[in-house]
């Protein structure tokens, strides 16, 4: 398997993709002569012309909503939102069209659209351009929502989104863009979007977390290993639909949880994880359940603040150590 990193792993799919079926199209602000601009497009253009990646005006609610036209007519589009934080100008596009269509047509309509949001925080570049966006489209049914936390994850779970025949919003973080990893390449690399996947093994507590977080929360089961404290680390991959069954017999081993999410505590993941394992497996919990999250303010863009404000390993590390 080839070394790629986060950005050439996207790419790939993206290539890998369009190579196999002449249907699937690229659009979006600057995806298409400058490359992106986070360069996770660059040589598309060169190989598949113009037709199939192309260039939009700085209008979201305008090529989203093209999409779901390009969508029920056959195409199978792939639009990149620049930043995750655009969600909010093609917001009604998505949860009132995209989300709805195939409902609203009794079946007769898939809607094969892939919305790629490209988010996170960690390299300054402020409040209005640095969110995953994710607590925004949770509610929202009709819709999937995928997470790579690797080059492999990211690869295959875009794959699968683009041969899905639903809309899916697949989140990716630019500060995991640079970061390289082992990953499959064609049919071999394709992901299943069939929910959590335990990274590291382990039996004191679980940690739960998504994108850039689980490598933090690696990072904290690396601090909490030195103190002979072994805890499992969940990547959960997918956030809509939300399968908690591999989290719930990971409590079994170790009844302690810990959820880490690089979003606000309200409205977010990891309280919708912590209902559905009471629900579904009452007793499971030795210790009330924890949240490391953002503070309840926008993301500073000065960097000791950012750095303060996003979840660390040593903040996870001791959220674990609360209740062990």
């Amino acid at each position: 398997m080839p070394e790629l990193t986060y950005r050439d792993a996207i790419n790939l799919a993206l290539a890998e993709e369009m190579r196999r079926d002449p249907k699937v199209l690229l659009m979006g602000e600057d995806v298409a002569a400058p490359g992106g601009i986070f360069k996770i497009t660059q040589g598309l253009l060169e190989e598949f012309g113009p037709e199939r990646v192309r260039d939009t005006p700085i209008s979201e609610t305008a090529f989203v909503g093209a999409a779901l036209g390009l969508a029920v007519t056959g195409y199978r589009p792939v639009v990149e939102l620049m930043f995750s934080d655009f969600l909010g100008v093609c917001y009604d596009q998505i949860v009132n069209s995209i989300a709805k269509h195939r409902f609203m047509s009794g079946g007769a309509m898939s809607v094969p659209l892939v919305i790629r949001m490209i988010g996170g925080g960690g390299l300054r570049f402020g409040a209005q351009h640095s969110q995953t966006g994710e607590s925004w489209l949770l509610p929202v049914p009709g819709l999937k929502i995928v997470a790579g936390s690797s080059p492999a994850e990211a690869h295959g779970l875009l794959k699968a989104a683009i041969r899905d025949d639903n809309p899916v919003v697949v989140i990716e973080h630019k500060g995991l863009l640079g970061e390289k990893g082992p990953v499959r390449e064609g049919d071999a690399g394709l992901a299943a979007l069939d929910g959590p996947a335990v990274v590291r093994p382990g039996d004191a507590a679980t940690i739960v977390a998504s994108l850039a977080m689980v490598q933090r929360a690696r990072a904290a089961a690396d601090i909490l290993a030195a103190a002979g404290v072994e805890a499992e680390v969940i990547d959960l991959r997918v956030l809509r639909p939300l399968n908690v069954a591999p989290i719930v017999e990971s409590l079994a081993r170790t009844g302690r949880l810990v959820a880490v999410e690089e979003q606000h505590r309200l409205g977010g993941w990891g309280a919708q994880v912590i209902a559905e394992v009471v629900e579904q497996a009452p007793g499971v919990l030795e210790a009330p359940p924890r949240r490391v999250t953002l503070p309840e303010h926008p993301l500073p863009f000065s960097p000791p603040l950012e750095d303060a404000a996003l979840p660390s390993a040593e903040r996870i590390a001791a959220a674990v150590r609360e209740i062990l």
